[in-house]
């Protein structure tokens, strides 16, 4: 059964499924993975569906489509972040991996030794990456193909183009433990430079994260309450439209306007502002957009629950004084 949901998807999605799964050494088989995905999705889009239809006016066939493809790349999105995470703990230790094959290598062990010697326990995941090149190497692998292997199987493009100046400049005559040295030496440089950047944006994240957690949900709270005012005011008052027309070049007319709509289009807005908010964050501060992922279910559970608790003490504090 798993298979056959697995071969309703486009090329284009497994190919990009299968790339982030061989990212986070998941070595279960795709179209099951896919099947299973897509069923678990299903059911509980089914579930969430029929809870959200209680509160939201809408059809819930929409809800329950809107539900199954946020599970769906929800699903995906962690994949990709929890890649990217394993990816930036290889860059971390990176330099102290190279550092020690530069050890080893000016010790007089041999390329394979060298590496496989370098395979620490706290390098984590990386050191069984470290161990497979070194016994590629050793059944008579090259050293290029083996560096090259290895970067395809991480996420990095920091370790990609790394391996491509070791390799570059081994083939140029250099000598390898000078290479791995220098190369070490200017990642930890880059760190440390990275560093530096992020803290002097702090201060921008930090006032990204408050004007959408707390600022968008206060107001959106407040307005939505003065709606709803409004519009009690209005239906109330009785206009004797004719003889206003008459003296005056205004036209009263009915507010289409239902506090459903706004809470409808608040909850939306709030949900596109988080996630446009949570790429801005990740852009300034780790330089991709995905990165801030991570804070969008933060963002979006704070700004509803906020604006809720804003309506409901709003409410509870000048509803009487309007009779709402």
């Amino acid at each position: 059964m798993y298979r056959l949901i697995a071969r309703a998807y486009p090329q284009k999605i497994k190919n990009n499924f299968e790339q982030v799964l061989m990212y986070n050494s998941i070595a279960a088989n795709l179209e099951h993975y896919l099947g299973f995905i897509t069923v678990v999705s299903f059911v509980l889009a089914i579930f969430v569906a029929a809870l959200l239809r209680i509160f939201i006016n809408f059809p819930v066939v929409l809800i329950f489509f809107f539900v199954f493809a946020i599970i769906l790349a929800s699903i995906y999105a962690y994949l990709v972040l929890s890649a990217d995470s394993r990816a930036r703990f290889v860059e971390d230790v990176l330099p102290d991996a190279l550092q020690l094959m530069s050890a080893n290598l000016r010790a007089g062990m041999t390329i394979d030794k060298a590496l496989l010697l370098a395979a620490r326990p706290e390098f984590g995941h990386f050191r069984d990456d470290i161990n497979q090149v070194g016994k590629e190497i050793a059944t008579g692998k090259e050293f290029g193909e083996a560096l090259f292997g290895m970067a395809a199987r991480i996420r990095s493009e920091r370790l990609l183009k790394t391996f491509q100046l070791l390799v570059t400049g081994v083939e140029s005559g250099g000598e390898l433990a000078d290479l791995l040295e220098h190369s070490a030496a200017n990642l930890r440089q880059q760190k440390l430079v990275e560093q530096r950047i992020r803290s002097s944006v702090l201060v921008y994240v930090i006032f990204i994260f408050a004007a959408i957690g707390f600022g968008a949900p206060m107001l959106f709270g407040l307005s939505s309450f003065l709606i709803e005012v409004i519009t009690d005011i209005f239906a109330k008052i009785e206009i004797p439209t004719a003889d206003i027309g008459r003296k005056l070049p205004l036209t009263f007319t009915k507010v289409t306007i239902t506090p459903e709509f706004v809470n409808v289009y608040t909850i939306i807005s709030m949900m596109s502002t988080s996630l446009m908010g949570s790429l801005i964050l990740g852009l300034i501060s780790k330089g991709k957009e995905k990165e801030g992922l991570k804070y969008l279910p933060i963002l979006v559970v704070l700004t509803l629950v906020l604006f809720f608790l804003v309506k409901f003490l709003i409410g509870l504090l000048l509803g009487g004084l309007f009779d709402i």
